[in-house]
């Protein structure tokens, strides 16, 4: 059975030019041992397959039991130079929430 990362945690994201920031707030210290554990940069950067086309860096942050992925290049430019629909990163946080563990 899949778990999505709704279950675990809640999320929120921002943008400033081409860098989408996604912050991953666990609900309880479980959680956060569990995401610290499986959730990785890699694991971020491939669940959006290929929107973000530079670095993914993952912050741990104990005291708040929270992640925090800063994607490079995944703007498209930015929301002045791109050509996408929706160019911001605040969409960003609902589908990495979508994001779905094999094990829990």
């Amino acid at each position: 059975m899949k778990t999505p990362l709704l279950d675990l945690a809640s999320a929120r994201s921002g943008d400033k030019n081409d860098i989408c920031n996604i912050g991953v707030l666990a609900k309880d210290a479980e959680a956060y041992a569990f995401l610290k554990q499986h959730l990785s940069a890699e694991m971020v950067k491939e669940h959006f397959k290929g929107l973000i086309k530079g670095k993914v860096i993952r912050y741990e942050w104990d005291a708040l039991e929270a992640l925090n992925f800063v994607c490079y290049e995944a703007l498209d430019g930015g929301a002045s130079r791109s050509m996408r629909v929706d160019t911001l990163g605040k969409n960003f946080s609902s589908h990495l929430l979508r994001l779905e563990f094999d094990e829990v």
